[in-house]
């Protein structure tokens, strides 16, 4: 088969579309032969090397993907040969406290297909079959190639983490991307009044299309006096900040006493100053989040599946041109989702 990979860590350059092992599923596992694949800031990062973490080299990114089911390995139940599925690409072993009590996301084991092992963007790919979920039937590829990590991303955040309520203000930065217009339509969903951040207009527009009532261009003006000024000095109840260091300072300045700020990652940087005066003095709270629950992700995907959430695909390329997709994210091209589908799919 072929697959995107790299065998070092680096610059796009570093990015090959050949030949590949065809994989074998093992016990537990399904083979998918993979129909559309999404593209997430998470591969860039993986791409060019994170500390710690050591990869099987050549390396196939990829966290998203959906498919048909190909092949079957010993004690696979839940899934036969034709079935449609999706990816959920957080996996733990179990029998940890945390996975017995529900939550495998804090499992010490716990990694994500496509950055800590072997990922989806190839033709074929094997994963434990209790990572996949079933897509019905009319929904399109590349919604469903590109919703999960997002959706549950962003559904976990808001409505398990931050526990957003009716009628509360919340502000979505980088709303033009995968996580940010995900988070913007669960916002809305929850009855929350929506501030969205966008570095064009352009972008903006499509974050309102999501449900975001007020729109900031943090290119034009400075999002935290923004902020104040339409909250009438009050300041939103809930940040959902997954930018990092060139936002956070001003995240908190946007928060009202009491607030809280969910994140989820740190795309240009992990290491602000930490704000501890802000945070005592007006008794913040700073909720980490990483992926979701099994559960959780059925819950979002639910309402992908019938419609109520649309993953945004700002593009669709053949894997083999999956350094202009690298490209696009990297450089903040457009809105939404990347796509990329195996060459023998077009």
């Amino acid at each position: 088969m072929k697959a995107v990979q790299f065998a070092e860590h680096g610059d796009r350059d570093v990015i090959e579309y050949g030949e590949f092992p065809d994989p074998e599923p093992g016990r537990g596992e399904v083979v998918v032969d993979v129909k559309a694949a999404a593209l997430n800031h998470l591969d860039i990062w993986t791409r060019r090397g994170l500390p710690g973490l050591d990869l099987e080299m050549p390396h196939v990114p990829g966290s998203d993907m959906a498919g048909v089911v190909s092949e079957l390995g010993e004690g696979v139940t839940r899934f036969e040969e034709g079935d449609r599925v999706a990816l959920i690409a957080g996996v733990a072993g179990g029998g940890d406290e945390f996975s017995r009590h529900g939550d495998p996301t804090l499992a010490p084991d716990f990694h994500i297909i496509g950055e800590h092992v072997r990922g989806v963007h190839s033709e074929y790919a094997a994963v434990p079959a209790e990572n996949l979920v079933p897509v019905p039937d009319g929904v399109r590829w590349e919604t469903a190639g590109s919703a999960s990590l997002v959706f549950q991303t962003a559904w976990r955040m808001l409505v398990d983490r931050a526990d957003v309520e009716p009628g509360e203000k919340v502000l979505v930065h980088g709303a033009s991307g995968g996580v940010g217009h995900a988070a913007v339509q669960i916002a809305d969903y929850a009855g929350a009044e929506v501030f969205a951040t966008a570095s064009t207009d352009e972008k903006l527009e499509y974050a309102a299309d999501c449900g975001a009532e007020h729109l900031i261009n943090y290119e034009d003006e400075d999002f935290s006096s923004r902020v104040y000024e339409l909250t009438g000095k009050r300041g939103v109840d809930v940040v959902v900040d997954h930018i990092g260091e060139a936002t956070y300072e001003d995240s908190l300045k946007s928060l009202r006493k009491g607030g809280r700020l969910v994140t989820c990652g740190a795309t240009t940087g992990g290491n602000p100053g930490a704000g501890l005066n802000r945070i005592f003095w007006n008794q913040l709270q700073i909720i980490g989040s990483t992926m979701a629950t099994p559960g959780q992700a059925d819950d979002a995907l639910e309402l992908v599946w019938d419609g109520t959430f649309e993953p945004r695909v700002r593009e669709v390329l053949p894997m083999s041109e999956t350094a202009r997709a690298h490209e696009m994210i990297e450089n903040r091209e457009g809105f939404g989702k990347v796509v990329v589908i195996p060459d023998s799919e077009l």
